[in-house]
């Protein structure tokens, strides 16, 4: 990123990942624009919480557009979201949330306990089976409050529902998408996330504004610009010239070239995995 940008790009850092306290800014109306090169294509499946593959890629584009009832944050591992507070019961058969007042999705309705369990139900993605078959029953007893009732004890639960492990706690209005179809969600999604949904380019371009509703803080940047740009060296190219803020995957020689280019920055992206060798010829006696 180029250092006279750096005061905007790490205000939309912390727009974007809602770091920042509720209170913090809310008098200051969000301003300029925020571009990204990514290393991958865009396609609607992104933007959908109900499929997501295991895979952290997409929850770039969620943490922005939408939000969950507990998720991690860079201060916590399992933080409050929509859900003000949650509890497990002694016997650990039922998890109760509390959902958050004021909370509401970018076309103004609220956010209720139909909408969660409406969530839960449609969630499809890759561990869908492990997370359901586990659940006995997704109770709501009042438009703010929701209980996962578990067939038997299973510690994990939360490890599965609260963390970016499964979609299922990232939460969609029900009456939105029943009204314009699982396709038509896609074209124009609804979330209840910081930035809201402006106009997407397949495979090019997604543009999200800033939603003044957030519950946590109006976001501090106006305008969040994802490009995909699959090609390193036109990533770079894109960075040198201003194109845009920041930009992923720049390894190797071309990350040597940003540390010494002056006014950008490289900066690790660090994660877990799980790396091996497997020595194929081994067990070949020829």
């Amino acid at each position: 990123m180029t250092s006279r940008r750096t005061r905007l790009v790490m205000a939309a850092v912390l727009a974007l990942l809602s770091v920042a306290s509720p209170r913090a800014l809310a008098t200051e109306a969000p301003v300029g624009q925020m571009s990204w090169a990514l290393h991958f294509s865009l396609a609607p499946t992104l933007f959908e919480p109900a499929e997501t593959a295991g895979l952290i890629t997409p929850f770039m584009i969620i943490y922005a557009l939408h939000d969950a009832l507990v998720k991690p944050m860079p201060e916590k591992a399992m933080a409050p979201g929509l859900a003000e507070s949650w509890s497990r019961s002694p016997d650990g058969l039922v998890y109760e949330f509390v959902l958050r007042k004021g909370a509401r999705f970018h076309n103004g309705e609220p956010v209720t306990a139909d909408d969660v369990k409406f969530s839960f139900e449609r969630y499809r993605g890759i561990s869908a089976q492990v997370l359901k078959e586990r659940v006995a029953a997704v109770e709501t007893p009042d438009p703010g409050r929701v209980r996962f009732r578990l067939k038997q004890p299973w510690p994990d639960f939360m490890a599965f529902y609260g963390t970016p492990a499964t979609g299922a706690a990232w939460i969609v209005p029900r009456k939105y998408v029943e009204k314009v179809g699982e396709d038509g969600f896609k074209k124009a999604p609804v979330g209840a996330g910081p930035y809201k949904f402006a106009s997407f380019t397949p495979g090019i371009e997604l543009v999200l504004d800033a939603f003044d509703g957030y519950w946590r803080k109006t976001p501090s940047v106006k305008r969040l610009v994802f490009k995909a740009v699959p090609d390193a060296t036109t990533r770079l190219a894109m960075l040198k010239r201003g194109e845009v803020d920041i930009a992923y995957a720049v390894n190797g020689e071309l990350g040597e070239e940003v540390r010494r280019t002056p006014g950008l920055s490289l900066r690790p992206t660090p994660f877990v995995a799980t790396h091996w060798l497997l020595f194929a010829d081994q067990w070949d006696p020829s």
